[in-house]
């Protein structure tokens, strides 16, 4: 029986994926690199360690990662500063029911804690978390599966009693190589065949792991009867 929800934050939780996509394009193109949209798309959610050398492949060893990341993060916090961030459709509703039902309820994020903890304040949600991992409490970010095992010893649950909720292939890969149940919700794009296969479940809208959950509980009532 489901116990625990491991939530993603950027693309997942918040439409911040495509103020992402815009602010590494527009600092890398500052830097003299004109990075695409599917440069972006192929480091989402990858912790620096492997984001920085998969950039210096595709642009070159002269290719500064932390440059180009501090300032895509001064652009990023200055337009949120300024215009506020989105909740994606559904999330309200969700972590009303779970909260209502007593799951516990972790966020796993390749973001800061303390930026994170900015703009889950921002949309009104930070209350509904019990726990909180960052890339910075794990020695390997995703696609590792730290940081999902760390949330699972943070809620006290085992990992095959967590659904972990992301919208990225390599968060696919981290939640499913920790032993979570991994659950998409695309955002920027589709899961490629090989993502497909490691998914529990795909939704198009977070409060549709409701009818998951209540499927579950139905199922394991059953067995219990």
């Amino acid at each position: 029986m489901i116990k625990g929800i491991i939530f993603d934050m950027d693309g997942l939780m918040l439409d911040t994926e495509k103020l992402l996509m815009r602010f590494w394009i527009e600092s890398a193109k500052e830097h003299g690199f004109d990075m695409k949209p599917e440069h972006v798309l192929s480091i989402r959610s990858l912790a620096g360690k492997y984001a920085a050398p998969k950039l210096q492949g595709i642009f070159g060893s002269d290719f500064d990662y932390t440059s180009v990341r501090k300032r895509r993060i001064e652009l990023m916090n200055q337009f949120i500063e300024e215009n506020g961030v989105e909740k994606k459709p559904g999330l309200d509703k969700l972590l009303e029911y779970l909260k209502k039902h007593k799951y516990k309820i972790a966020v796993a994020t390749a973001t800061e804690k303390e930026r994170a903890d900015i703009y889950l304040e921002k949309v009104g949600i930070i209350d509904y978390f019990d726990k909180f991992v960052c890339n910075a409490m794990v020695e390997n970010g995703k696609p590792a599966p730290d940081i999902y095992l760390k949330a699972c010893e943070e809620l006290s649950l085992p990992p095959c009693k967590c659904i972990a909720l992301e919208d990225s292939p390599n968060g696919i890969i981290s939640a499913y190589n920790a032993g979570c149940l991994p659950v998409m919700v695309p955002d920027l794009s589709q899961p490629d065949e090989q993502t497909a296969k490691l998914l529990y479940q795909k939704i198009n809208k977070l409060d549709l792991l409701i009818d998951i959950l209540e499927n579950e509980n139905s199922l394991s009532n059953t067995l219990k009867g």
